[in-house]
């Protein structure tokens, strides 16, 4: 039986960073619930999306953080480690869109989670020129905040929009292109 357990446990390592968008979300206290992302390109209407959690950490690199800083703002949180291989290319990527978007009222915010020292995230941030923040979460506790929607699998991306509604999910790497379609239709709601 424990030979079973250990073989089970390394197949599902072996299957990568991201659990796709049929996951199952064992973190809410042991109760098994299906959730899904939003796909590619689509965002939740407006009259269906549901207010994000409010939550606060510590920044990498020091300082605090609490997401009422993102009031009033369209904001791209994404959920990161550098041990993830996906996020290698998703995070350069998002870069170049926070470059352009930053001053069009879009923020965005990394979070890093089950990374075993700050070290290795502030290596990551450094390695790619990753000028936006990125809240140190080594136990994932941001993401358990977001228990309604599939923020523990990693790459995750959720896109609020200007009321703190959560407009879109994503539980994969994101492109740019579709990043950046993203945020277009959601900076054109009540422009």
């Amino acid at each position: 039986m424990r030979a079973a357990v250990v073989a089970l446990l390394a197949g599902a390592l072996l299957t990568g960073c991201s659990t796709g968008s049929d996951a199952v979300d064992v973190n809410n206290g042991g109760e098994f619930r299906f959730v899904a992302g939003t796909p590619r390109g689509e965002v939740i209407a407006p009259e269906e999306r549901a207010s994000a959690p409010e939550f606060a950490g510590t920044l990498l690199g020091g300082g605090e953080f609490s997401s009422t800083e993102l009031d009033g703002e369209v904001a791209v949180l994404n959920f990161w480690g550098s041990w993830c291989p996906p996020c290698r290319v998703e995070t350069p990527e998002f870069q170049e869109v926070y470059a352009d978007v930053r001053d069009e009222g879009v923020e965005f915010l990394g979070i890093n989670v089950k990374e075993t020292s700050d070290q290795f995230a502030l290596a990551f941030v450094d390695k790619f020129g990753i000028e936006f923040p990125s809240l140190y979460d080594p136990r994932g506790e941001v993401a358990l905040a977001f228990r309604d929607y599939p923020a523990t699998a990693i790459p995750s991306t959720i896109v609020l929009d200007r009321e703190g509604r959560v407009a879109a999910v994503y539980t994969a790497e994101v492109s740019q292109e579709d990043l950046r379609a993203t945020l277009d239709l959601v900076l054109a709601e009540g422009a």
